[in-house]
């Protein structure tokens, strides 16, 4: 089966700083690809470059087969390509339901018929339909995250970049979370999920992508990369010599 994306020796520099360096990697369609590491490791990073925001400094993004290196953000969403942020970034002074309507109408590849009756299936979906007229700056935390991902479904991306989308949630939000992942998963979309919660990790992704230092470290089955003693290493470090 061919990979939905493909990274080849991708690299971004910051005025002499290195935030990824050679960094290769392929993603199978229809699964949940964990992105995990310390802080600084170049994930986020990552994300940016592959969504467009951000451009390369060298190296190649495949998508779909298509070499989409060079497509600015609003190229990438409409290739196929929509991203969540660790910060939720919605249009604060308009409703709920405004804001998955734009993401309908500035996103997807295709017009839906009625924006706002897909609109309201897409809140359905995420569980936050009953909100649909509050303003997006009177949400909660664990609702700002769900309409996050409502905006970026509202493009029918056939790749989501998701970034810590449960940072910041309780216990039970984040279980809630993890079951729409897979429940999108199980859809049709495929999902890179950047996230610090290695519990998360363990419990919906198929495979895991570890970065360090802006460099792929290793990769493998959660399981393999959980008990793999470079990643121990990465984020907990080297133990003290008495």
């Amino acid at each position: 089966m061919a990979p939905i994306l493909k990274l080849d020796r991708l690299c971004k520099n910051f005025a002499g700083l290195a935030a990824l360096k050679d960094v290769s990697f392929e993603i199978e369609p229809g699964g949940i690809t964990g992105l995990i590491g310390p802080n600084g490791a170049g994930k986020t990073t990552l994300l940016s470059v592959v969504a467009g925001s951000i451009p390369a400094s060298s190296g190649a993004i495949l998508f779909q087969g298509r070499d989409i290196t060079h497509l600015r953000a609003h190229g990438a969403v409409h290739a196929g390509i929509a991203r969540t942020h660790q910060v939720p970034k919605p249009f604060r002074t308009l409703s709920v339901l405004e804001n998955v309507e734009v993401g309908l109408r500035f996103g997807s590849r295709q017009r839906a018929r009625n924006e706002e009756t897909e609109s309201l299936k897409i809140l359905e979906w995420v569980g936050i339909a009953h909100l649909y007229l509050m303003r997006a700056s009177a949400l909660s935390a664990g609702d700002l995250k769900r309409l996050e991902l409502a905006r970026v479904l509202a493009a029918r991306p056939s790749l989501l970049l998701c970034d810590e989308v449960c940072s910041g949630l309780t216990e039970f939000e984040t279980s809630a979370i993890l079951h729409l992942l897979a429940d999108i998963r199980r859809a049709g979309t495929t999902i890179l999920y950047v996230e610090h919660n290695l519990r998360a990790i363990m419990a919906v992704c198929d495979r895991v992508i570890v970065m360090n230092y802006g460099q792929k470290l290793t990769e493998g089955t959660p399981e393999a990369v959980q008990n793999d003693p470079a990643v121990i290493e990465a984020y907990i470090g080297k133990p003290s010599v008495a």
